[in-house]
């Protein structure tokens, strides 16, 4: 709730200027720190195996993914985890997209 209130009150205020490509960046950063979050919120591997799972993973690249060590960053920014934890599964998790806010609000695109 916090960090969608902190992007609708950014783009508000420089939705004037053209900041596509900046808001492309942010959001995509933003997802990757969520699913950091998101991956250290699940602590152990076999809770992190489990729910890959249970997102749609097939269960060799779970298993890998799961017990690649505490390298947090390395493995948010592969493609088993964006695949998993994707931006639609965000947006339905309830996180704004910047890039789809800054659309709907900007002046001059």
């Amino acid at each position: 709730m916090k960090l969608n209130q902190l992007i609708r009150g950014w783009i508000n205020y420089f939705k004037i200027g053209s900041m596509k490509k900046l808001c492309e960046k942010l959001d995509a950063r933003i997802r990757t720190r969520m699913r950091m979050c998101i991956w250290k919120f699940w602590k152990t591997p076999q809770n992190r195996a489990k729910n890959l799972l249970k997102l749609g993973t097939d269960k060799g690249a779970a298993m890998v993914t799961a017990y690649a060590g505490n390298r947090v960053a390395y493995v948010c920014q592969r493609m088993v985890l964006s695949f998993a934890i994707n931006k639609e599964r965000l947006t339905r998790f309830g996180l704004a997209s910047m890039l789809d806010y800054y659309t709907e609000r900007c002046v001059t695109c």
